[in-house]
């Protein structure tokens, strides 16, 4: 049986899940939105900074997250923001199949994650990461404009948005250009914590 196809992601109350520029990235107020990842034990343990760190509801959903995704699809955007960004021993351990229109052979880090190029279409990495994935789950990892993609042709079943008490007031939406006529939502699960609402729905076709 083939796993669900789902993106997990940090949204701004004001509905923002990245700054516009691609310097920002990694910049205060995305680290902001994110601080809520980066205070949990298990972020701690996959990225191999040492012991400590927070366990409660945040930290069982990050860890969840992880252990159900078996492939990652991500945009050019992205990796490219990633490449610069991520260790050596990148934090996927699993194949991650990237978007773009540019041909390049595979790239092969530590810990098991191998970045796959395909400049065919969102479909065919998709095809390619369900066959690698086997019966668990492939995360759409982003940016936005990949995750829009995904979710605008009808291949997305559920998804879960960290909510975090941050205002940006300018960047990359996570809705901007959705096809609402096309796309229903059915709540599945609620899970507030001091830092973060965690809010997952199923996706269905209006």
């Amino acid at each position: 049986m083939a796993g669900k196809v789902f993106f997990s992601v940090s949204m701004s109350l004001d509905g923002f899940i990245a700054p516009e520029s691609p310097d920002e990235l990694m910049g205060p107020q995305w680290m902001e939105l994110q601080q809520w990842i980066f205070a949990q034990r298990f972020f701690r343990e996959n990225l191999g900074l040492g012991e400590g760190g927070e366990e409660g509801p945040d930290n069982d959903i990050l860890r969840e997250t992880f252990e159900r995704t078996g492939v990652s699809v991500m945009g050019k955007r992205m990796f490219d923001a990633g490449e610069q960004a991520w260790p050596e021993d990148a934090p996927f351990h699993t194949p991650v199949f990237v978007v773009t229109h540019e041909k390049r052979d595979p790239w092969e880090r530590a810990g098991g994650t191998t970045f796959h190029f395909v400049d065919d279409g969102i479909e065919s990495a998709l095809d390619q990461a369900r066959e690698a994935a086997g019966e668990r789950d492939v995360r759409i990892a982003g940016g936005g404009a990949a995750i829009l993609q995904y979710l605008n042709a009808g291949l997305v079943d559920e998804f879960t948005i960290a909510l975090s008490p941050v205002l940006f007031g300018s960047g990359i939406r996570l809705f901007e250009g959705v096809d609402a006529s096309r796309v229903a939502l059915e709540p599945i699960r609620s899970v507030p914590t001091p830092r973060v609402t965690h809010l997952t729905y199923a996706v269905r076709k209006r």
